[in-house]
């Protein structure tokens, strides 16, 4: 089989490469967009489903299996994308000091026979009270201007938090591995006997 990763993001291929199965990365030709009234864990399961059926769409006869996966973080409501500036991601990490930030992972599953398969997890994390010093220091250290929530929590960014909850530490890095692994089990993939 196949295995395409819809992503150019080199978090999301070291991710996948710890499960220890052979895959490729493609570029989705997919515009994200957010609809403002639309809850976060469903925005992250459609964008991940349209990355997976972007890729799916460029391949021909298969065995292939294409992963597709987005995440959204979110506080209250508001979401929190790539800030792409320092500016941003200050304010961004303002917002959330002292309190519980959720980030919706999403994967979409799609074969060849068409077949698909989208879930999602959270994972939440709790700030630190944050002072415009400490969240200079930070951006300084990590420049997480290319992380959803302006947070690198795999790097520099566990030192802004206090807490955290869920199943799987990777969803708040962008794949859970847990979730994956289970669903790539559904399409006839164990990642034990690879």
């Amino acid at each position: 089989m196949d295995l395409i990763l819809a992503s150019t993001s080199p978090y999301r291929a070291s991710l996948l490469s710890r499960l220890n199965v052979p895959f490729r990365q493609l570029a989705p030709s997919f515009t994200e967009t957010y609809r403002d009234d639309e809850a976060a864990s469903d925005c992250a399961r459609r964008l991940a489903r349209g990355k997976a059926q972007s890729v799916s769409g460029q391949l021909g006869q298969g065995p292939w299996l294409v992963i597709g996966s987005d995440q959204v973080a979110h506080l209250s409501g508001r979401r929190f994308d790539k800030p792409g500036s320092r500016e941003r991601a200050h304010a961004q990490l303002a917002a959330c000091s002292g309190r519980w930030v959720a980030f919706e992972s999403a994967i979409a599953l799609i074969d060849h026979t068409g077949r698909e398969d989208i879930r999602h997890e959270v994972y939440e994390i709790h700030f630190r009270e944050l002072t415009a010093t400490d969240i200079d220091g930070y951006l300084d250290a990590d420049e997480p201007y290319d992380c959803a929530g302006s947070i690198r929590a795999e790097s520099q960014g566990i030192t802004l938090l206090r807490d955290s909850r869920g199943r799987d530490f990777n969803t708040l890095i962008g794949l859970p591995l847990m979730l994956l692994q289970d669903m790539l089990a559904d399409f006839g993939i164990n990642v034990l006997s690879q």
